[in-house]
């Protein structure tokens, strides 16, 4: 059993140091992914996605192929999640020599997976109903249906189901000396039971939400840190011990990850900061993503001088939880009417932001609403090739959405600044994305 494998709470606890050590190190996936704070933006978002695929698969417009689908929307909204969730969509894709996964073509397995992805969605994190539910999908034995799914249950109960994939497969077996194969739902039970006790023996290091073991599996299973030694002689720890200072604190490429991610947060932040200055520069008051108040922006917060809650109207909406994670609402002062809301998609899932701008508009139900993605130039494409999603229909319908390119809003926005007033000038440096 795991919770053998190493003396409990020793400070010598080999395991224990490793993790302390993953904690602290800049470039693991505790710092990278789990701590990233657009990581908590996506669960909802994901949701919600996952029961467009429930309902279509229900009213029979789910299609037969991946490409394009409202499933290929959601998990590649997954798979843009950093390191750990990279190639997420490779078990999902339509493999027609081997009729796999058997999901597109036979409407009997299609229904199985939405009533799966039903009861997964209904039972409101009570660990027996999803159990039965994967239980369930099992039992109807779907070519091509797997554990690879965990990845989707994940962002709907993330202290009941941990993701998986290959390196966090081969990180559990290397930490705990289990042969768990791929690709079998009792494989991956019998894991997740694992897991389960592993991070309760290192509850102080882990966390409720099962991200963060995962990402130590996964980073153990990539190679980036050697497994301790289970048999806990002088000669084996001397020789494991060897190899953990060997291994660098930052290897060349992830160094350039991590590099490369703290420019895309600074980025980000920099054009929420642009945002925040010219609403109040034009007459309006300033909602700042609630989960990015406290972030350093021009020698204070980028939340300094912006509101501080919102009005008791948009806190009474069912998508209240989304609604306060829009980067950035323009507020009129004296109606308290939501009039811009902007989604700066630097590098992150495109999806996610249009959702939350979604449920802001729909929720409100009035068309003076204007809805803005801010990203590079050269995203317009992605934004369009979104926009174009059976997913969006309605949002492109009904609602006034339109991009900005960061090179318009940097050549525009002091003057935009210094002589605008209202909507017109934001709006005339934008364009919609189709």
């Amino acid at each position: 059993m795991i919770n053998t494998l190493y003396p409990q709470a020793s400070t010598e606890d080999p395991l224990r140091r490793l993790v302390g050590r993953w904690r602290e190190d800049p470039s693991g996936t505790y710092r990278t992914w789990f701590l990233w704070e657009e990581r908590i933006k996506n669960f909802r978002s994901i949701a919600q996605g996952i029961l467009v695929v429930i309902s279509e698969i229900e009213a029979g417009t789910f299609g037969n192929v991946y490409k394009g689908s409202s499933l290929e929307t959601v998990v590649k909204s997954i798979a843009e999640q950093r390191q750990v969730f990279r190639g997420a969509d490779h078990a999902f894709l339509w493999k027609p020599k081997l009729r796999i996964p058997d999901i597109y073509e036979d409407p009997e397995n299609q229904r199985s997976y939405g009533r799966f992805l039903q009861a997964c969605i209904s039972c409101s994190g009570e660990e027996s109903g999803v159990i039965e539910a994967i239980r369930a999908l099992d039992r109807a034995a779907i070519k091509g249906v797997g554990p690879a799914s965990a990845n989707i249950l994940y962002f709907l109960h993330p202290t009941v189901v941990p993701p998986s994939n290959t390196k966090i497969v081969k990180g559990y077996n290397a930490v705990t000396g289990a042969n768990v194969k791929l690709g079998r739902w009792d494989g991956y039970l019998a894991m997740r039971r694992g897991i389960l006790e592993l991070n309760e023996k290192y509850r102080d290091l882990f966390s409720n939400d099962l991200g963060a073991i995962a990402g130590f599996l996964f980073d153990v299973g990539s190679g980036r840190y050697p497994a301790p030694p289970r048999e806990l002689d002088d000669e084996a720890l001397a020789e494991w011990e060897k190899e953990l200072a060997e291994v660098r604190a930052e290897s060349d490429r992830a160094d350039r990850a991590i590099r490369k991610a703290q420019d895309e947060d600074h980025t980000h932040t920099e054009i929420q900061g642009w945002l925040r200055d010219l609403g109040k520069a034009v007459g309006y008051e300033v909602w700042i993503a609630s989960n990015d108040v406290n972030r350093p922006y021009d020698g204070g917060r980028l939340a300094d001088g912006c509101l501080q809650g919102l009005s008791d109207r948009l806190k009474r909406s069912p998508s209240f939880d989304a609604i306060r994670l829009i980067d950035v609402l323009w507020i009129d002062s004296e109606t308290g009417r939501v009039a811009a809301a902007f989604e700066v998609e630097h590098t992150t899932s495109i999806y996610s932001g249009i959702l939350r701008m979604s449920d802001l508009a729909l929720g409100l139900n009035h068309g003076e609403l204007s809805l803005f993605l801010v990203a590079p130039d050269t995203r317009e494409s992605d934004v369009s090739d979104q926009l174009r999603r059976p997913a969006f229909s309605r949002v492109v319908d009904q609602l006034d959405v339109h991009f900005i390119a960061y090179s318009d809003l940097k050549k525009n926005r002091e003057a935009i600044a210094r002589f605008g007033q209202g909507m017109k000038p934001i709006e005339a440096i934008a364009r919609r994305p189709w």
